[in-house]
């Protein structure tokens, strides 16, 4: 894999997958995504959130903690010696064992040489019907950071902070061009009917402000198909996976279906969007103490 030009012209690669019940056979199918992606001349590729299982969350069950790793850890070694073999910079979303009875939901980066750069740990843990993360996820502590890769310096964020302004905010700051985020969400069979639509459309429009509050890209990468008890209970994963650019346009979309979705995007427009839409430079840090209050009685 070559560099990319000096216009900083760049490929991106989402692979949209239907996770099974064997982690062996989902490690496959993401590393088939992954050399697709590849193989369509993509620089940075990432995969959905917990690619490796089913979504267990639904549940509260103590025999799932037997599907933690370290990280680094073996995930970690066999993406990583892929990437280095790719030449692709590869984000992976890992349930992380830290120490006995402590962890998290991490996303591992890895380089288009094959280095670990790092580990991001998802700070927003949701606990609602059918995602019970409190359970299994203890919230990140590492903060909102970015990492120097070979095409781009990127940040990653884990599905519910999708929803939270701060952080796209404070991973923008940190010098991310990129915003990545690996994702599990979908319907509630029996909600779709009435709210799926609009469900949907909030979980987009909510990530596409992201690009323009920040002047970056946005990834969103889900995975599809239906988990859990059979219908009308379990999940319903809506895929839709999709690349924003820093106006919030989007520039490619899957649909419900598995898919290798690629998008190419030019890093200078992040400059570009930062002078005309100038909103970090305007920004009152003096007047936003109240922010970091839970509410203003």
């Amino acid at each position: 894999m070559s560099a990319p030009a000096p216009d900083q012209r760049i490929r991106l690669g989402l692979v949209q997958m239907r996770c099974g019940e064997d982690p062996a056979e989902n490690f496959d199918k993401a590393v088939a995504g992954l050399r697709e992606a590849a193989r369509r001349g993509a620089h940075i590729v990432c995969l959905p959130e917990l690619f490796r299982s089913q979504y267990f969350c639904q549940r509260e069950d103590h025999d799932f903690f037997r599907l933690a790793e370290p990280v680094p850890g073996p995930s970690t070694e066999r993406l990583g010696a892929l990437a280095g073999e790719l030449g692709v910079v590869i984000i992976a979303s890992l349930f992380e064992k830290r120490a006995e009875g402590l962890y998290h939901n991490t996303a591992a980066i890895l380089d288009a040489d094959g280095t670990y750069l790092g580990k991001y740990r998802k700070m927003h843990i949701p606990d609602d019907p059918q995602f019970y993360e409190k359970f299994y996820f203890t919230p990140g502590d590492l903060g909102f950071r970015s990492w120097d890769t070979r095409f781009g310096r990127i940040g990653v964020l884990v599905c519910w902070d999708q929803w939270y302004p701060e952080a796209a905010r404070l991973t923008a700051l940190s010098g991310a061009q990129i915003l990545f985020y690996p994702t599990a969400i979908g319907w509630h069979p029996t909600e779709k009917a009435e709210h799926g639509e609009q469900q949907r459309s909030a979980w987009e429009t909510i990530q596409r402000s992201h690009a323009i509050a920040n002047g970056v890209y946005v990834c969103a990468v889900n995975r599809v198909g239906h988990e859990g008890e059979p219908a009308p209970g379990g999940l319903e994963f809506w895929g839709d996976s999709f690349v924003a650019d820093p106006g919030g346009r989007i520039l490619a979309q899957a649909g419900q279906d598995e898919a290798v979705l690629t998008a190419d995007i030019d890093l200078g427009k992040v400059d570009l969007s930062r002078t005309h839409w100038p909103f970090l430079r305007d920004r009152r840090i003096d007047a936003y103490a109240d922010i970091c209050r839970r509410y203003l009685d």
